[in-house]
């Protein structure tokens, strides 16, 4: 591994910015720690309350992340009160953090890492905490007590494994003191401890303690076979795209049945070589790579036992029942272990192997289904690389499970804000580039919707979908061209949206085009082209999204934006009024067939909705001025003025009644009509 530390870079930063810049390389790192991981410190002399110059300890804060870490990551605490605690022998999880909260600089602040007595306890400047890839497949096989000394001789310590707390705090500053000459610490199937008199030393420890590792790997790699080999063959990419489109609604709707999951589906390579090898399903249930993962994969995946992954069907079948396997062991798990007080979380799997075909993995959203991802392929590297040195070793069931049940790590997850009122529910959102369509994609969002956002204008729809992103984080949204009037290119936006979130909940059919002309003047062409966008495409959505739906079993809502020219059609805009219409009654038709599977279907009818909209071009602002015997500048005005309230409509307005449809708040509402119109009496449903 090589050192990023940038002399330029560091010169004229203070201790503490030291620290964040050596944090940050660290993070950088993916394969030193992933997510949150990890933690460094350093002690340096302050001033107290009182202005008296004290020893502190400046140690990452939980929660935070060494990639991305920000001096305020870091609270100070009182090196006296933790040298205090060098003369007990034990001290409970619940005191510690008590304890450590007294000794803040700042009380009430950032929590300090559970580990901060680990880094006090060390007489070193500075102290880096990693859980590296390369040096967990030193610790994670059968051999370890053999393979350590070969490959530090006495210069690195190894001790065994200890949940992180007060007793493993103490046994590392106890080892530290009676091996005076050795330069790092390894923790079986843990992590790292590198120290040094400076951050540059601690850091540089850590690279060169690395840096052995891979070589020693590199060395026992050479000519091996991994993972014994090939056992299932791997389907090509255009067939395992195929499949898992297949499959991920039913496998996201199983993992959902109590509460919705984003479903990720990941086939690249290392993936695909590792769940299709002779040793995957026996080393896969192994266990994970650190303490650290099984907060986010759990303690096991789930191994889908398959001969051949080209029938869909077959590939659903297998997953289901390897599902029910993995419910059933994991509750006899967490029976067998069980502390006063534990209550059973989510038996079910987080991530899902499947030979021939790849993984799955899922998470309360887009991101964290990412992580869970990403944490997996570092445990099938470790797996690779352990087995090299023996047989592929973790934590034992009892180990994992007082990791996975830590009252501490439960405690962290309690203080996560409540979740927005769309959290884990996946919209598609056709017309989304602009106008109602995007005001809609916009408010989903921000009560927490994953979004895809399609538009025959893909440029419009990306940059909403950026939008998206900045406001709401990684994932969540993306902006797709889309068709209505196109088989393909509907039935592609949906597969792209089942490739990324596993499914759909929601779906608001936006997409609309305006014709304006008397019917003895009206070409042939526009309205068969105002049936092709504002009848059959909001077909096409909704039959891609029934099947998708129902494959899941969760229930959904469909949105469909008509118009209030459904109820009161206008003069001169027979192909608008008479397409919509078409629409409207699709949707009703759609509550009838949706009910039974929990589908709702409703209508949105606005009216004269200018702002941000296309389908007002100037054309049919000409148009429809003429038709109303205005001048075109007055035609805003007049439509406000024509509804009850007087009231100017904004896309904003519309949104606001599609998140009502869309949301549980209206759980009991289907093959309703809502109008969102000012009050256009003519138009009142009836």
């Amino acid at each position: 591994m090589r050192s990023r530390w940038n002399d330029a870079e560091a010169a004229g930063l203070s201790d503490l910015d030291l620290l964040v810049y050596a944090s940050r390389l660290v993070g950088a790192e993916t394969s030193l720690v992933v997510w949150g991981g990890g933690n460094t410190s350093i002690k340096r002399v302050e001033r107290d309350h009182r202005g008296r110059e004290i020893a502190v300890l400046r140690v990452k804060g939980s929660g935070s992340d060494l990639k991305s870490v920000q001096p305020r990551d870091f609270p100070g605490v009182r090196m006296d009160d933790i040298r205090a605690l060098l003369d007990r022998d034990d001290m409970g999880d619940q005191e510690m953090v008590g304890y450590l909260g007294h000794a803040l600089m700042d009380p009430g602040g950032t929590r300090p890492s559970i580990e901060t007595l680990l880094h006090g306890f060390v007489d070193a400047g500075a102290v880096v905490h990693t859980h590296a890839d390369a040096v967990a497949s030193l610790t994670n096989n059968d051999h370890v007590r053999d393979v350590i000394p070969a490959v530090y001789g006495k210069d690195v310590i190894a001790l065994a494994y200890r949940r992180p707390g007060f007793r493993i705090s103490r046994e590392v500053a106890d080892t530290i003191r009676d091996h005076p000459a050795a330069h790092a610490l390894v923790l079986e199937r843990h992590g790292t401890i590198t120290w040094g008199a400076t951050v540059r030393e601690a850091y540089e420890a850590t690279i060169g303690l690395i840096t052995r590792a891979e070589e020693a790997i590199a060395e026992r790699r050479r000519g091996r076979v991994v993972f014994g080999g090939s056992r299932v063959p791997v389907l090509e990419p255009a067939a395992r795209r195929r499949v898992a489109i297949a499959v991920a609604p039913r496998l996201r709707g199983a993992l959902g049945r109590a509460r919705r999951a984003v479903v990720s589906f990941d086939d690249s390579a290392p993936v695909t070589e590792f769940v299709s090898s002779v040793e995957a399903a026996a080393v896969s249930q192994v266990g994970p790579a650190t303490p650290d993962h099984t907060i986010y994969t759990k303690r096991l995946p789930c191994f889908v036992p398959l001969e051949r992954a080209d029938d869909p069907a077959a590939v659903s079948a297998a997953i289901d029942g390897a599902l029910g396997e993995f419910e059933r062991d994991y509750t006899a798990y967490f029976e067998r272990h069980r502390f006063e007080g534990a209550a059973l979380t989510d038996p079910l799997p987080r991530v899902v192997l499947v030979p021939g075909l790849g993984m799955f993995t899922a998470g309360r959203d887009r991101r964290t289904a990412g992580i869970v991802s990403d944490i997996y392929h570092h445990t099938i590297d470790v797996i690779g690389q352990a087995s090299a040195f023996g047989r592929y070793a973790s934590l034992t069931s009892q180990d994992a499970f007082e990791v996975e049940y830590w009252p501490l790590e439960l405690y962290k997850l309690a203080l996560a804000p409540p979740e927005k009122e769309l959290a884990r529910r996946i919209a598609v959102v056709t017309g989304g580039a602009s106008g109602i369509g995007r005001a809609a994609a916009r408010r989903l969002a921000a009560e927490g919707a994953h979004v895809v956002i399609g538009d025959l204008d893909e440029a419009g729809a990306r940059a909403v979908a950026d939008e998206i992103v900045k406001a709401a984080g990684g994932g969540r949204a993306l902006g797709l061209a889309m068709d209505v009037t196109s088989e393909a290119s509907v039935r592609r936006v949906f597969e792209e949206c089942v490739l990324a979130y596993g499914g759909v909940d929601v779906i608001v059919s936006n997409a609309g085009i305006a014709h304006s002309a008397p019917v003895a003047e009206m070409a042939l062409a526009d309205w068969e082209r105002s049936f092709a966008v504002n009848s059959t495409g909001h077909f096409l959505v909704a039959r891609e999204a029934m099947r998708i739906l129902t494959a899941q079993g969760l229930g959904g809502a469909l949105v469909f934006v008509a118009t209030k020219n459904v109820m009161s059609p206008g003069k001169d805009f027979a192909a608008y009024s008479a397409s919509k219409a078409a629409e409207a009654q699709l949707a009703k038709v759609l509550a009838l067939e949706g009910a039974p599977h929990g589908i709702r279907s409703n209508i949105v009818n606005p009216d004269a909705v200018f702002q941000d909209s296309r389908l007002w071009s100037d054309e049919v602002r000409r148009q429809r001025a003429a038709a109303q015997g205005i001048p075109v500048e007055q035609l805003e005005d007049f439509y406000r003025k024509r509804n009850l309230l007087a009231a100017r409509i904004l896309p904003e307005d519309v949104a606001e009644a599609v998140l009502f449809l869309a949301s549980d708040r209206s759980a009991k509402t289907t093959g309703c009509t809502l109008t969102v119109d000012g009050g256009v009496k003519d138009a009142f449903p009836r």
